[in-house]
Parts: C-alpha cells; sequence; structure tokens
C-alpha cells in the first residue's frame, strides 16, 4: 500500500457508512458562511483549526475540489518519498499509523491537530480551503505552499460526477441544476471563483507556487521538476521517469482500490482535459465565460489557467 493509504481507506470507509444515516439536506453544515461535509469535517475541527502549529518544512498542496489535488498528493508523496530507504518509509507508514491520522487540513475530528504534531519531518498536507481560512502559523511559518488550479469547466463537470457518485455530498437530479450550483457557489468548499479570486492575491508570494493540472497532464515530468526544485527536492532524471509512469491516470486508476478502497472508484473517472464538452449547453459556455470575465479576467491566475485555450467553445 501507499504512505497512508490504510488510514485513508478506514475513514473514507466510516465517512460512507455515517452518510448512509444522513438525509441530503444534513449532509453538509456551514461554516463563516462556506458549505461543507459533515461526514469528513465539522465546525469544532474547523475552529481548532486555528490553532494548527505549521512547520517551515511542511509541504502544503492547496486545490478546489476536483482539481486533480489527489493525483498531486501522490506525485509530490513520491517526489518527497525519492530520498528515504526502505527501511525509514516503513518508520514514517508506522508513525502515521500508530497515531492515526490524516494529513487532510480540514478533515478529521478537533483533536487531529495535536496528534500532527507528532508526525516526523517532513509533512505532506492537502487541503481546499482559501487562504483566508487557512490558519494563521502557515503563513507565519513560511511554509511553501503549492497551488493547483483546473480550468472551470472541466472542474465542474468532474464536481459534478464526484457529487453523484460519492454518498457524502448530496447529489444533483441533473447537470443544468448542478451548473447553477457550481455557478452560485452553493457546494461544498464554496465557490470556484471566489476560491481563485483569494489564492490570486498570494499569487506573487515567493512561498507559494502555482500550477495547472492542464500542464501537468501536458508534460507530467517537466511540472514534477518545477515543483521539486520549488520544494527543494533532490532527484535524478531516473527518479521523474518513474514516478511520472507510477502515477500516470492509467497507473493509479488500475491500484485505486488498493490505495483508497470503494472510494477509489469515485476519485479516478477519466482525468482527461476538455470533457466539458459533453455536457455543456451554448448558454452555458456564455455564462461561464462571463462569470469567469467578472471574476478573474485580467489576473495572473487567469493567465494559468489559460481559458481561451482549455474552455474555447
Amino acid at each position: 500500500m501507499t504512505r497512508n493509504s490504510e488510514r485513508i481507506i478506514e475513514i473514507v470507509d466510516k465517512c460512507f457508512s455515517e452518510a448512509d444515516k444522513l438525509a441530503p439536506e444534513d449532509m453538509l453544515f456551514s461554516y463563516r458562511g462556506i458549505l461543507y461535509p459533515l461526514t469528513f469535517s465539522s465546525p469544532d475541527t474547523l475552529e481548532a483549526l486555528k490553532s494548527f502549529e505549521a512547520r517551515s518544512d511542511d509541504v502544503i498542496l492547496v486545490g478546489y475540489p476536483k482539481s486533480g489535488t489527489n493525483w498531486l498528493e501522490q506525485m509530490v508523496k513520491e517526489l518527497a518519498d525519492a530520498k528515504y530507504t526502505e527501511e525509514e518509509m516503513k518508520e514514517r507508514i508506522n508513525a502515521e499509523k500508530k497515531l492515526e491520522t490524516f494529513q487532510r487540513l480540514e478533515f478529521g475530528d478537533p483533536g487531529i491537530y495535536e496528534r500532527m504534531k507528532q508526525l516526523p519531518s517532513r509533512r505532506i498536507i492537502v487541503t481546499h480551503l482559501r487562504p483566508d481560512l487557512l490558519p494563521p502559523s502557515i503563513f507565519q511559518s513560511k511554509a511553501k505552499i503549492l497551488v493547483l488550479v483546473r480550468n472551470p469547466k472541466d472542474s465542474a463537470v468532474s464536481y459534478y460526477h464526484f457529487c453523484n457518485d460519492l454518498p457524502a455530498l448530496p447529489s444533483s437530479t441533473s447537470w443544468d441544476e448542478f451548473f447553477a450550483d457550481f455557478m452560485n457557489g452553493k457546494l461544498a468548499w464554496g465557490s470556484y471563483f471566489d476560491y481563485l479570486v483569494e489564492w490570486n492575491k498570494y499569487i506573487d508570494n515567493e512561498t507559494i507556487m502555482t500550477i495547472s493540472y492542464e500542464e501537468l497532464k501536458e508534460d507530467p515530468i517537466v511540472g514534477m521538476k518545477k515543483i521539486a526544485s520549488f520544494f527543494g527536492f533532490s532527484l535524478c532524471e531516473e527518479d521523474f521517469l518513474r514516478i511520472a509512469k507510477k502515477t500516470s491516470f492509467k497507473a493509479m486508476k488500475e491500484k485505486s482500490n488498493e490505495t483508497h478502497g470503494k472510494f477509489g472508484d469515485v476519485l479516478f473517472r477519466k482525468g482527461v482535459v476538455g470533457n466539458w464538452r459533453d455536457l455543456f449547453s451554448k448558454a452555458q459556455n456564455e455564462e461561464m465565460f462571463r462569470k469567469f470575465q467578472e471574476s478573474l479576467g485580467g489576473t495572473k491566475m487567469a493567465a494559468k489557467i489559460k481559458y481561451d485555450v482549455y474552455c474555447k467553445a
């Protein structure tokens, strides 16, 4: 199993079981005006997050849901772990299992942050939170943050299928219904547009790097070299080739039941660019373009996303 896989499967199985007992209207709760899934988090957990103690060598990975964060997480773990011996890796995996922790920042019970203090460095931590909702210690510690972005149309379509396939989130009766919720930010983790507007404010911060899902798909090795340079990982050419093969969508999908249990069938669907063309109507294309321009037009974040390339109708 990959690093932390057993814990992922255990937590997801528990969430699936708890979700079966909930009515759709009870699956989400609101915290500071944003919705979150009740089976994965709680208001108490988000309150406790304020006192999270970041370290300067933490690796923080952020992305709006269905931007490819699970793929990025595995890629970064492979890059970071390349320097460890087999024995050292066993020790790290055992430490994670013993502490019963899960390195997703806003997931789990309120006591998760106390347990995370005992994890060995360097910790790889994933979150879907906006920067204004992150604990202050992350910025105070100058921990490096990698922001993953994906074009809004593919993000929306991927999120639509995800919500309909995941028992822990309310499903939609139709694509049109989901599209309206996506455009209005009435989803778990809130608005895609607000999310990127907030992260755009930090795009020139020296401790923050932004990379797109699309550029990682086009040339994973070049993307991984940028990531490794940013975090100071030292790898040889053979390492990059090996990791690119191991973290390809096909390879991860084939092993998804082993690494993520029944969540794997939900998590790994297509992993392609341009799937939005199967669902978007002409009117929705026009509405998305207007919304994107109003929210992000002319920003550096918009340039990174390349809307004219990946969202051209």
